[in-house]
């Protein structure tokens, strides 16, 4: 008769995995309050959602908490999924262990917020409502604040036109996290701020120089008119506006205008996009000397008004200078009271250089066709270039005191050049000044307001 030993038949593994529940259960960490801990859905009733948390009694999300939980989530929800649930009683008077699921998902918010902090995104809010310091919102499921002086939809500060923002939905940034106090502040002029620098710098890779690109007017300055190419504006300098000379950019452009612009510079280092107006227009010198011959009858318009004459645009975009000295009878002491800007001249051709860009004009000469060759200016041209030259040197003799041509185009240039410098000293300050108009936040007033 052979005997049998106690654990003859008994599974070698048993006293291992015995080992290892009597560890487990040593090391075991029972749920705390304020903890939150990954569970797996059992049982999902009208009045309750029963949970595994890994602890020795399952966890009940109450009906308080299922209310308090969006549709959308609602929905999402099923027996097997996992979720985050926040311990709000390790044990009630029941001696239930009571969890939520809302607040565990909070919590995810708030670490979410924490690293968004520290970044450069950007989310979208809804708006629930405001008081007097600012914009309510809802991101996720947290509740979050918006003081007026970070607020860019609707002006701002016309808390008139506050509700009128009610349920709809703005980008912005965070710019304060504090969880203990409930406090989840948000700027939208931060996140214009960001969104026009990542637009940008998408241009930026996107665009090639030489490309047309159509835009929107958003900005008049005195240096030039700002073109949003779709979030990102680039400038056209006063010069790159037409061939003509521009006074102000509100001259021939007006904010909301729709534009092609050609891309004249991109500098990536800076992030900055010169436009060309004027290089999509015909350039008049290019068929000046067809079109037009000394002595013409011509009407133009005056763009600007100097000390020692008018400039004078005509309707195809060439511009030249009317001197003091060519004015009326030539016995004028200064321009403004006799013209302005805007005038429409009738005046003649003196002197026509294409090759030098530059075209002169005169009242002296007599600004009415006989009536005999009325509708025949064309016939009036002179038949061979000795003869011109012959007839304006006669005519066009000057007498003492009355400015040369030479000294005519010293003037030209000189105004020119001075325009020119004045312009692009301050254009890039200028640029640097209106693409940031942010007022200074009131961290104080803000902090008030929100609570």
């Amino acid at each position: 008769m052979s005997g049998h030993s106690p654990d003859e038949g008994q599974d070698p593994n048993f006293d291992s995995e015995f080992e290892e529940l009597l560890d487990s259960s040593f090391n075991y960490t029972p749920p705390r309050r304020g903890e939150i801990r990954n569970a797996i859905i059992l049982q999902i009733d009208e009045r309750e959602i029963i949970v595994d948390m890994g602890a020795k009694q399952d966890g009940i999300v109450p009906s308080s908490d299922i209310q308090r939980l969006d549709q959308s989530v609602l929905d999402s929800l099923e027996v097997g999924a996992e979720v985050p649930v926040y311990v709000m009683q390790p044990r009630d008077q029941d001696d239930n262990l009571i969890v939520s699921i809302n607040m565990g998902f909070q919590q995810y918010d708030w670490d979410r917020a924490r690293e968004l902090l520290g970044s450069d995104d950007v989310v979208t809010v809804v708006v629930t409502g405001h008081n007097r310091g600012g914009i309510l919102v809802k991101w996720n499921r947290l509740e979050g604040f918006i003081p007026s002086s970070h607020l860019v939809s609707m002006g701002g500060d016309q808390r008139d036109s506050w509700d009128q923002l009610r349920d709809q939905e703005l980008v912005v940034k965070v710019i304060e996290v504090d969880q203990d106090r409930r406090r989840l502040i948000f700027s939208e002029r931060e996140a214009q701020k960001e969104w026009r620098a990542q637009q940008k710098a998408r241009l930026l890779a996107e665009l090639h120089e030489g490309d047309v690109i159509s835009g929107k007017v958003t900005g008049l300055r005195d240096f030039g008119a700002f073109v949003n190419l779709g979030g990102a504006d680039g400038l056209i300098h006063v010069s790159e506006l037409a061939w003509h000379r521009v006074d102000h950019p509100r001259d021939v452009l007006s904010v909301g205008e729709e534009i092609d612009v050609y891309v004249l510079n991109l500098d990536r280092e800076t992030n900055r996009i010169a436009l060309s107006r004027k290089r999509l227009l015909n350039d008049p010198w290019e068929d000046a000397d067809e079109r037009y011959h000394e002595g013409q009858l011509v009407e133009g318009t005056v763009t600007n008004v100097v000390d020692f004459g008018a400039f004078v645009a005509l309707d195809n975009g060439l511009e030249g200078l009317l001197h003091l000295s060519e004015m009326g009878d030539g016995s004028l002491k200064e321009p403004h009271s006799y013209v302005k800007k805007g005038d429409r001249l009738s005046l003649r051709i003196s002197r026509l250089e294409p090759e030098k860009r530059r075209v002169g004009f005169t009242q002296r000469w007599g600004t009415e066709l006989p009536e005999s060759m009325q509708g025949l200016q064309k016939d009036s041209e002179p038949s061979s270039t000795e003869e011109t030259s012959a007839e304006l040197e006669s005519d066009t003799s000057v007498e003492a005191g009355e400015s040369p041509a030479a000294d005519e185009d010293a003037l030209v240039d000189a105004v020119t050049t001075h325009d020119d410098e004045e312009t692009s000293q301050t254009t890039d300050d200028a640029i640097d000044d209106s693409s940031s108009d942010d007022s200074p936040s009131e961290e104080a007033t803000d902090e008030a307001n929100a609570e």
